[in-house]
Order: structure tokens, then sequence, then C-alpha cells
């Protein structure tokens, strides 16, 4: 088989106990092989692991790596991803990153350097599209990928998937159509001074969080010097709040 003729969505997901603490990643991987001229058969294979001692940021580059490591050479691939962290780093920040020999402006390793390695290298000789898409609205293969990470996170190994995608109990996985709708609803949201927070992103020492309540994030910025904090009222806004420190990373 022709290798270019092999098509594949990609689903990942990552989480963490703590951040640090114990973690687990998810990868769905839809691929549909050619076998005759005429014909074609998809398979899905679900992939994950866990690590005693990690942060969400870290699952979430590894359940990429994995599920690109997967995919054979010469595949088109497709990964959707509800981290802004992840598209934005290979996408923008790696140009940066790579230019300086994988060092910040700061003169410091680039956070999670070996795995953005280990990704970038992944990619190799592969064509891959990253698409964002909304975690939490219902979106089959992000639903999914987030079982099996936090599965592994609480130390459980949930059963995983190998087989046809005709004999898997969610066939309508590539289907997310059905979920435009909610995440317009998500991003129609009021004005920013009635609106309350969606979430709050933090910079530290060059890391990048992220918090659901201003309790979380006034304790990890009170009193540290150069610390960063923005409010953000969507998930679009997190992202390009994410986006907008990680241009000061390099």
């Amino acid at each position: 088989m022709n290798n270019t003729e092999t098509k594949i969505t990609i689903f990942t997901d990552g989480s963490s106990r703590g951040n640090p603490g114990p973690g687990g990643w998810g990868s769905v991987v839809v691929e549909s092989r050619k076998l005759k001229v005429e014909s074609s058969e998809t398979f899905v294979t679900e992939l994950g692991g866990g690590e005693k001692h990690t942060t969400n940021n870290r699952m979430e580059i590894k359940a990429a790596i994995e599920g690109i490591s997967h995919a054979p050479k010469g595949a088109n691939i497709l990964v959707n991803t509800d981290s802004s962290y992840v598209i934005n780093g290979i996408t923008k920040w790696i140009y940066g990153w790579k230019k300086n020999n994988w060092m910040t402006k700061a003169k410091e390793d680039v956070l999670n350097k070996d795995l953005w390695m280990r990704l970038d290298a992944s990619m190799q000789s592969k064509k891959v599209e990253w698409k964002y898409v909304g975690g939490h609205i219902g979106i089959l293969g992000n639903e999914r990928c987030d079982h099996v990470a936090t599965a592994f996170a609480d130390g459980v190994k949930p059963k995983l998937y190998k087989g046809l995608l005709s004999q898997y109990d969610l066939p309508n996985i590539l289907d997310i159509s059905h979920n435009e709708v909610s995440l317009m609803k998500k991003k129609s949201s009021p004005s920013k001074s009635s609106a309350k927070a969606y979430s709050y992103v933090s910079m530290v020492s060059g890391v990048i969080e992220t918090h659901k309540t201003w309790a979380e994030c006034e304790k990890r910025v009170k009193g540290t010097k150069g610390a960063k904090y923005k409010k953000s009222f969507s998930e679009e806004d997190e992202a390009q709040i994410i986006d907008e420190f990680g241009t000061l990373l390099f």
C-alpha cells in the first residue's frame, strides 16, 4: 500500500491530578486504509498511558506524540486537540525555539524541551494538520480521550479498543458537525464587562498555566516577580491569551 493514500484522524487529550501530580494521556487514531482500487476500510486504535509525576501540558504533548508516531510515513494526518498550548507550540513558537537552539529569551531551556523535540521528530515525513476543538462540549473523540487520560491519571487502566470502526462503541466519532452549534453558543458570550470569567491564565518563570478560579491564579502569582496573569471569557479568549504569553517565551 502506498502510504500517501493513508488518511488518519487523531483525537488527543491529557490530564493531571495536580500540576504537577499523577497524570495520563489518551489518543484515538482513526485510519482509513485503501485495500483495493475501489475498496477501503477504517480502523480504530486507542492509545493511552500514565505517569506518576507530571503536568497537564506534558500529557497533552505526549498524547500528540504517541498518536502521530502510530501513523506510517507519508500519511496525511489531522490532529484534533483542545490544547491551545500544543497547537501554538508546534505551529508557531517552535520556529523561534529551534532558531535559538531550544533556548528562551531568558537563555533558559524551553519548558518541556524533550517532548517538543520528540513531537517535532514524530512529524517528519508526514503531512500533519492541527485543529482546535472545544473540550467538554460533546465531541466524541475528545470525550473518549479525556476518559482514557483521566483514568490513567487516577491509576486505573482502561480497556483500549483496536479494530474496525464499524464495531467500535463510537462509530460516529468522525462526525463533529453536530457540535458546531454548541461551539458557536459558547463563543457568543455577553460583553466582557458583565460576563463571568471562563478562566485565568498565568505565566511564572516561563511556565503557562490555566486556572478555573481567581483564588488558584492569585496563589500562584502573588508576590512572584515577573509573573503575568490575565482573565479570559471564553475558550477562544483563553487560547488568544496563551498565544500572547507564548510569544514572550523566545
